[in-house]
């Protein structure tokens, strides 16, 4: 099975630049890289180019204009530039663990939204990183990271713990996850009336799930380290979208993916 490994940046090519050469060591590759970028200035493409001459696999760079947060068109449009049937989508500040690609693909299956393990790095450990430019797993002992369960890469307990699947938006995070392209083409993507922060991963997850999909929570697997930044609030409006989809069971966006195929 091939695959499609979609990068999403904003103006930060210290952290793309780490999560760019974690792709570079992954144990089995992607079939090709897109760097979904929300707008952000020269510097960042000027990285992307220079780590692509590099890679063994092609590098796409899917850019947009920078109108403000606009993270359901940057994903969608690189959705639709993806050559590969299986999608897995990152964030470009989490630093993927060498087995990441082949632990996604190896739980693959059509109808099923599979979600990684995430390892949340502090604020001291990460601008140490950054400053080194080098990236290095935190130590299980040290005060280096939240969640420290998540470091575990356990493939045996991960098989077993497959078994258990579930239609349950809590914790739906859009900076690890992995699903066929066919089944996000089924639900019209990400929906583009959101516009500002937050909720655009849940409620595009809430229309698999009304289209039927389920989700797959692959613990100790799927492992990535997110360097840390400061969170922000998600929008009312866009808690009012999400709601809507939940009580009028929608599966499919007016404004979506559509648009760029």
């Amino acid at each position: 099975m091939n695959c499609s490994l979609i990068i999403c940046t904003y103006n930060w090519p210290e952290a793309l630049s780490m999560v760019m050469s974690s792709v570079a060591n992954q144990s089995v590759l992607p079939n090709e890289v897109i760097v979904a970028d929300d707008g952000s200035d020269q510097t960042t493409a000027n990285l992307i180019e220079k780590i692509a001459s590099k890679l063994s696999i092609p590098v796409i760079h899917s850019w947009q204009a920078d109108d403000g947060c606009r993270i359901p068109h940057s994903r969608n449009r690189a959705i639709a530039k993806a050559n590969f049937e299986y999608i897995i989508m990152v964030d470009g500040d989490t630093v993927l663990h060498e087995d990441f690609i082949k632990d996604h693909k190896r739980f693959a299956q059509l109808g099923l939204y599979i979600q990684g393990s995430r390892v949340l790095l502090q604020s001291e450990f990460t601008n140490s990183l950054l400053e080194k430019g080098l990236f290095v797993k935190p130590s299980f002992n040290s005060n280096d990271s939240k969640n420290k369960i998540n470091m575990l890469r356990l493939p045996y307990l991960s098989k077993l713990l497959s078994y258990f699947k579930s239609q349950n938006i809590n914790r739906i995070r859009g900076c690890n996850f992995s699903v066929f392209k066919e089944d996000i083409l089924s639900v019209n993507g990400f929906n583009e009336e959101i516009t500002t922060w937050g909720r655009e991963d849940s409620e595009f997850v809430q229309r698999l799930f009304n289209n039927g999909v389920r989700k797959q929570h692959i613990k100790f697997s799927g492992v990535q380290y997110h360097l840390y930044h400061n969170e922000r609030s998600h929008s009312v409006s866009n808690n009012k979208i999400l709601q809507d989809t939940i009580k009028n069971n929608i599966s499919w966006c007016s404004q979506g993916i559509d648009r760029y195929l």
